[in-house]
Order: C-alpha cells, then structure tokens, then sequence
C-alpha cells in the first residue's frame, strides 16, 4: 500500500498546484489488470491496484477541470522485474488471449503517451494494455 497507493496519492499532492498552473495537467497512474481481476502475484497487491484506480477516480473528480487524472493497465509486462516470470512463461499466457501477445514496456509506453496526446477529453478512465488477456478464460 505504501509503494502503490501512498506514493502517488503524496507525489501528486505536490505536484498537482504545479500541474493546474501549467493549463493542460495530466497524471497517470500505472495499475495492473490485477486490480479488477483479484489475479496476480499476491493479495496485496491486487489490493493496491484496486486502491489506486479508486483513488484516480477520486482524483479525476477532485482535481477537474484543471487536471485530467487517467490510470494506464497492463498484464504482465516482459521485463526481468518477477523473478521467474521468463519469456517462455509470458508466451504461454499470451496464447492463451485474443490477441495472442506478450505486453512489451513499449506497449504501456504508447498508452500513456495516448492519454497525453489523443485522449484529451478522457479523464478517470481506465486504459487497459493486455492483449486481452482479461477476456481470457
């Protein structure tokens, strides 16, 4: 809780006066599909996850119209970061989607990118980057 949901609720605290000066504030929040799936490396973790998408919801309400408040979603990521979550493991649960792909960092890159420059109008939104993998059964 102190890493996902204490963290940024204290970054954007300070930062959000800076932010509403600038005319066009825009936060994103990193989740996990963890949030709304209760799937993943532990319970508390998918509880923090839910805790910051509440708290981007509460935020999006508070800070508008000056700030745009977003939070950006993936599945897992292929990254070295989890121990023992290798390529051969990520592919195995891509397959497993809809669109059959392991999220790449570049993918959570470009939809945080998005909600800068094409989703303007969005703000409270959840951005799920997955390949679909909450589709999956």
């Amino acid at each position: 809780m102190v890493a996902n949901v204490r963290g940024p609720f204290s970054t954007i605290r300070s930062f959000a006066p800076l932010l509403k000066q600038s005319g066009d504030g825009l936060i994103v929040n990193v989740s996990s599909i963890s949030a709304f799936t209760g799937s993943g490396s532990n319970i508390a973790y998918c509880a923090s996850k839910a805790a910051l998408d509440t708290m981007t919801l509460s935020l999006a309400r508070a800070l508008g119209p000056e700030l745009r408040v977003l939070t950006v979603s993936p599945a897992a990521v292929a990254t070295d970061f989890v121990a023992g979550r290798g390529p051969a493991e990520l592919q195995k649960v891509a397959e497993r989607t809809p669109l059959k792909r392991i999220v790449e960092p570049e993918d959570v890159a470009r939809a945080i990118l998005a909600c800068a420059t094409h989703l303007t109008v969005a703000t409270g939104s959840r951005i799920v980057v997955d390949g679909g993998r909450f589709l999956a059964t």
